[in-house]
Parts: C-alpha cells; structure tokens; sequence
C-alpha cells in the first residue's frame, strides 16, 4: 500500500457512455490517463465520458451532496472506493477546510486519484489501498472499459444488465445498447493491499469521521465490517451506494441500526428497475 499525503458508482451508464467519444473531444491527452475541465477544474481521468456524468451524479440532489452540505470546517472525510476522486473533489468545493482521506487500489485510477487531490484539495491525502473486513491481500476484477463498475465481486452478467436498464430508462434503443454493453465488462484481475475503515482512522490519528462514504460495488458489508465496535462511535455519517443482492440492502441497514444510525435509502431514477440505491445513516 503507498500513501500520497498533499497539502492542497457509479452511474452504471457511464461506462457506456465512454464508448460514444462524444466527450472524448475536449480531453488533453498526455501522462497518465486523460485530462479534462469539470466545474472549471482540469482533472485527470481514465474516461472522460464516465467522469463527466460521475461528477453530474455528485452534482445531483442525492445523498452525497446533501451530506456535504452537512460537514464544517475541520471535518474529516473517508471516502472509501474514491476512483479517481471526483466525490473527494465535491466534499471539498463544498467544504474547503475538510480533511480528506481517499482510498482507491487500482493503480491506474489511484494514479488519477494522486494527481486530483494534489491539485484540487487543500487538505487531501491518497492512499493507495481496497477496504475489506480484515487486512490483507485480495483480487479485484477490473474492468478497463468500466473504472466504475470495478470491483473485489464484479459480475459482468449482472453488471451488464444494470447498465442495460439505466440505459433503457434514459431512452435508448435495444440495438445500441448492445452494441455498447458488448465487451463493455471485460476484467483483468488486479490483486490489491486491503485495509479496514479502523486501521485507517489509527494510522491517520483520525478521532471523529463526520462522513465515511462508500462506493465499491457490493463489498458494502465488508466496509462496515471492518469497523471495531469501538469505533463506530467516531463515525458521525455514513453515505453508501448498496448493491441489494441477497438482502445485502437491509443487512447494511440492520448493522447500521445495531450500531446506533437512523438511515434513509433513495434509488435515482435513471436506476429504476435495478438493484442500486443509496443509503444515508447518521448517528442517532
């Protein structure tokens, strides 16, 4: 695991939207990945189309940006499965004296994740790393043409079939759609240093987390798993995107209750038909 210290999902369509090259137009290649302006800042990605409907989706009425209206100065943020740190870049616009913590452990997208908070964030710090119920090595699928939708348990069946609904719900014909799912989940495996949300918080001297989100692609359960009970009680919000695979939804949210949170759960509408929805836990 390496950290990168400065003092400065997933929409599922995203990954579709790539294939277009409609946004691939305004992008300055060079270095690693691929340079672009959101919110009139340049920021380094793997693809541009997927960073830009990534970033509408941080600028939506959503429960991340309302929990970011929540932080104050001085608060401390983990973001868990930053990717190449858009949501990182959103806490910190809205709240710039916010401490940062991103962790991403694909290392193309750790790269992008790098450069973005040294450049756009005060007080960001990089780390190189997936976070699991327990230390140690694992192997994630990642998917070259869908960064998003990467993860410790990609499916490309159904991850195929949630991009093919989102699609659907946006208006898109049968024969374009797959025309763009074709492929669009073909994974290499990566193996990546795991952590746990507690080592983080003691190997960074964190005391109190206002915000842990959460953004892995089904591994939501082993996130929250990974806080000792001693612990939960530095966490003041949690914001989470769920898979709700085999109950997973309302295991999120059974722990959460049993550790002391009042949670609400949204689905956008663009997922209407899928199992995504996003959950929003403060502590009671």
């Amino acid at each position: 695991m390496s950290d990168s210290t400065t003092t400065a999902g997933t929409a599922p369509g995203a990954a579709a939207a790539r294939r277009t090259g409609r946004t691939e137009e305004t992008a300055d290649a060079g270095g690693a990945g691929t340079r672009l302006t959101l919110g009139g800042r340049s920021v380094r990605c793997t693809s541009p189309a997927e960073a830009r409907l990534l970033w509408n989706e941080m600028s939506s009425e959503g429960f991340y940006r309302r929990a970011a209206a929540r932080l104050r100065p001085g608060d401390v943020v983990v973001d868990v499965g930053a990717n190449v740190g858009l949501a990182s870049l959103a806490f910190a616009e809205a709240q710039p004296e916010a401490r940062i913590i991103a962790l991403e452990p694909v290392p193309e997208l750790f790269s992008c994740l790098e450069e973005n908070l040294a450049a756009h964030v005060r007080n960001g710090t990089a780390v190189r790393a997936a976070v699991c119920d327990a230390p140690g090595v694992r192997t994630l699928q990642y998917y070259p043409e869908a960064p998003g939708n990467s993860g410790l348990y990609a499916d490309r069946e159904a991850d195929d079939e949630v991009t093919r609904t989102y699609l659907r719900n946006g208006g898109m014909d049968e024969e374009s759609i797959e025309l763009l799912v074709e492929d669009l989940h073909e994974g290499r495996p990566v193996e990546v240093d795991a952590v746990t949300v507690s080592q983080v918080l003691d190997r960074h001297g964190i005391a109190e987390v206002a915000l842990l989100k959460v953004d892995v692609e089904r591994a939501e359960l082993d996130v929250l798993r990974g806080v000792g009970d001693g612990d939960w009680s530095r966490i003041r919000n949690v914001v989470a995107e769920v898979h709700d695979d085999e109950g997973r939804l309302d295991a999120v949210r059974a722990l959460l209750h049993d550790r002391g949170f009042v949670s609400r759960v949204r689905q956008d509408p663009g997922l209407k038909g899928t199992r995504l929805y996003e959950v929003d836990a403060l502590a009671g």
